[in-house]
């Protein structure tokens, strides 16, 4: 064989095994499809095998008012941070930014994401519900004008409606707008609901309230070695990425001391689960209670934040158990906020939906009388079947 013919075939191999090279497999994730007028950050999840650059597309003569930090703007393999920042829309006009994933190697990927215009959002004071229009079973009674509101988050992050894409509810919380933390958390709970996924890890801002009235958590704690503690855990929003995103939001968090958390109410959200697992439904709300309590955090969050003397949590199963009212059983648990029971079994804590309405003053599962009737409805809050709940 020639010299030249060695050369040539031996080039020819080396372009077909630069052709033969697997592209970078990439995906782009924002927290939210949409975020609200004011000035905010929102986390990005990026995806990658190998190098990366990130770049912002803009309508024509609309640029400049979202930015990517310095850091973020190239990368290599995966990083759940990347810093997208919006400038305030002082217009009543919506306006949209892509944002585009470029590999080193392979195809881009890309994601857009819509800022409100100011009309097109609530008055401040006025980002949720007053009180519930939804019959949910999930959801406990709630007091007209009482300084709280009712926001619901869909499966995607966002604003729960009935015609987004998802249709899925997540999670609905009551925000205090002066203790700057949401008294409880109401969520329907079961296998598909929950997925298989990982924890995301994914601290952002809620996308339904101005950041400016959220502790911002995003990088830390409250302050004072307090913990940032979910209300619906990470664990119960596996099914994908910016469902279980969702949870790492200062609506979701109140401050708790640490042995506490990763204690007794590790134990206890991890019977939930199992409970839900047996469940068609399970319906949990998850809340806190201050009865007079003068503890503070720090303020590294930005905000002083009062702590919950007592957690407490609603259980209402749905399923065919031969142990269920017409294919009802409840419970509650109400647990004090001590390091001291850290260790201790959360079963001693097991009460009725009675037992635990009196001592919260919430009514929890009101739509459950609407759907079985005031008379069976008082029996399974009464009641407390351990044989199920043990």
């Amino acid at each position: 064989m020639s010299r030249k013919l060695t050369v040539l075939t031996a080039i020819l191999l080396l372009v077909a095994l630069v052709g033969c090279q697997q592209e970078d497999v990439v995906t782009l994730t924002p927290r939210s499809e949409y975020t609200g007028s004011s000035a905010s950050t929102m986390f990005v999840k990026v995806t990658a095998s190998g190098d990366w650059s990130l770049a912002l597309e803009f309508p024509a003569g609309d640029s400049g008012w979202a930015t990517v930090d310095s850091l973020s703007r190239k990368g290599s393999g995966d990083k759940a941070n990347v810093h997208l920042y919006f400038a305030h829309n002082s217009s009543e006009a919506p306006r949209q930014v892509t944002l585009v994933l470029l590999p080193a190697k392979g195809k881009s990927v890309s994601a857009t994401v819509t800022q409100s215009g100011k009309g097109g959002e609530a008055v401040p004071g006025n980002y949720g519900y007053d009180v519930a229009p939804m019959d949910w079973l999930e959801l406990p009674a709630m007091v007209s004008g009482d300084g709280r509101e009712l926001l619901v988050h869909d499966m995607d992050g966002g604003k729960y409606k009935s015609s987004s894409t998802s249709g899925v509810r997540n999670w609905s919380c009551y925000w205090d707008y002066a203790e700057h933390l949401s008294l409880w958390v109401a969520y329907p709970h079961n296998n598909s609901l929950k997925g298989s996924g990982s924890r995301s890890n994914a601290w952002g801002w809620d996308a339904l309230l101005p950041h400016d009235i959220q502790p911002d958590l995003t990088q830390r704690s409250y302050g004072g070695g307090w913990t940032r503690g979910h209300q619906i855990p990470s664990a119960d929003r596996l099914r994908s990425y910016a469902a279980n995103a969702s949870t790492f939001v200062p609506t979701n968090m109140t401050p708790q001391q640490y042995d506490f958390n990763a204690g007794i109410w590790a134990g206890l959200e991890g019977k939930v689960r199992n409970y839900a697992s047996l469940a068609d439904t399970l319906y949990v709300v998850t809340g806190c209670l201050f009865e007079d309590s003068k503890t503070y955090t720090g303020a590294s969050s930005g905000f002083i934040v009062r702590v919950p003397t007592h957690y407490y949590k609603a259980l209402l199963y749905r399923g065919s158990s031969s142990q269920a009212t017409d294919g009802f059983m409840a419970a509650g648990f109400l647990l004090p906020h001590d390091r001291t029971i850290a260790s201790a079994n959360c079963m001693s804590y097991i009460c009725t939906i009675d037992e635990l309405e009196a001592r919260t003053g919430i009514d929890f599962f009101p739509n459950l009388a609407k759907m079985l009737g005031q008379a069976k409805a008082d029996a399974i809050e009464g009641q407390l079947v351990r044989t199920f709940w043990n």
